[in-house]
């Protein structure tokens, strides 16, 4: 039987690696009757081994982890136990954070800043087999959801622009012909909509795409 079919009161294994986040989320759920603090985790690795003895019933996965990531152990859990239900918990916006998180396998997507205001809603949402994300990111989805997908290869072209890298040093580091990257480049503004390499960094940035 699903972990999520259990009777009583909704398990929750906390995972994050900043004890005082994990504290405060405990405290929020120590005050509910109808949920209850299985275990807690401080990174992916330990994630996936407590999931595995615990069988929570819901996951809170931080995004943002040393060594193994939340997309990582998101992705690790539901292939071995594909009714789990992860909540993934992150300090950044965007939809291709999001829709990362959703392919790896994740049933809700909350922004840190939202928890005291949505936390205990999409527990209780994802425990009954539902989605959660956050509107605003959820609005991002839907917005961005028609436009075509920067390929990895034009993502670490944006990531090397972000990083103040010209033409000729990004060919050079690909190991490709400057034209190449010319190439990537026209694409990388077509997709996101822009017509110059700073506008197309902020663009990523702001959704997800690449880290600054």
């Amino acid at each position: 039987m699903p972990a999520a079919m259990s009777e009583g009161p909704i398990r929750v294994l906390i995972v994050d690696d900043h004890p005082i986040l994990r504290e405060g989320v405990a405290a929020i759920l120590a005050l509910q009757n109808d949920m209850v603090i299985a275990g807690e985790a401080s990174d992916g690795r330990e994630a996936v081994a407590q999931y595995a003895a615990l069988r929570p019933d819901v996951v809170l996965m931080d995004l943002q982890m040393p060594g193994m990531g939340g997309l990582e152990a998101t992705e690790a859990i539901r292939a071995a136990h594909p009714d789990a239900r992860i909540i993934v918990l992150t300090t950044y916006a965007g939809d291709a954070k999001a829709m990362a998180a959703l392919r790896a396998g994740a049933a809700g997507f909350l922004l840190k800043s939202s928890l005291r205001r949505e936390l205990l809603g999409a527990i209780r949402a994802v425990h009954k087999g539902q989605r959660h994300l956050h509107a605003d990111v959820a609005q991002d989805i839907a917005l961005h959801a028609i436009h075509d997908p920067l390929t990895p290869r034009e993502i670490e072209v944006l990531q090397l622009i972000a990083g103040g890298h010209p033409n000729k040093q990004i060919a050079w580091k690909l190991g490709v012909g400057e034209e190449t990257v010319k190439s990537n480049i026209k694409s990388i503004f077509a997709k996101l909509q822009v017509n110059d390499r700073t506008l197309a960094v902020t663009t990523a940035a702001r959704r997800g795409i690449i880290e600054l």
